[in-house]
């Protein structure tokens, strides 16, 4: 790759790794993995930087990050898995910030990885039902009924835990 496709690729991923980042720990709810998800993206979207520099390198890494991360899903036994313990605050009370990233990640573990991957893409990122087709390889009638059953999975949720609590 040439030195101007290198400072190019460099700019697009500092730009885009939080977001990416985001993204990723949205879908697995694990920092950690999130973290390997991001830069297995970022590897391959390197790869190819030539032909996407010109395109939507960032929808191309999302769809890299999404498709991995229900790799793993499938590779994975289900069984209970030890978290790392919380980050260290930067100077302020990080309490609010972890209790809602705590509620939604409850929130989206409800949800099948499918489920899970409408969901973020739609609310998370803002694309349209057609884009999250597109990246997820799915007609855009299975996003509309993927994501209404998600929503009311959601509900359900949110409705038992008021009920019970």
């Amino acid at each position: 790759m040439t030195k101007q496709n290198d400072e190019e690729f460099t700019d697009f991923a500092v730009a885009a790794q939080s977001r990416l980042l985001r993204l990723a720990d949205l879908l697995c709810g694990d920092r950690g993995r999130a973290e390997d998800l991001v830069q297995h993206a970022l590897i391959k979207v390197y790869l190819v930087w030539p032909k996407l520099r010109l395109g939507n390198p960032e929808a191309y890494g999302r769809k890299v990050i999404t498709h991995a991360n229900i790799d793993w899903w499938r590779r994975q036994p289900w069984r209970e898995h030890s978290t790392a313990s919380p980050p260290e605050s930067a100077g302020r009370d990080a309490t609010v910030d972890l209790l809602r990233r705590d509620a939604v990640m409850r929130a989206l573990a409800v949800l099948t990885s499918k489920e899970r991957a409408v969901v973020v893409l739609r609310y998370y990122s803002g694309l349209s039902e057609a884009e999250i087709a597109s990246e997820l390889g799915f007609a855009t009638g299975t996003v509309k009924s993927t994501s209404a059953r998600a929503l009311a999975k959601l509900k359900l949720s949110t409705h038992l835990k008021e009920e019970i609590g």
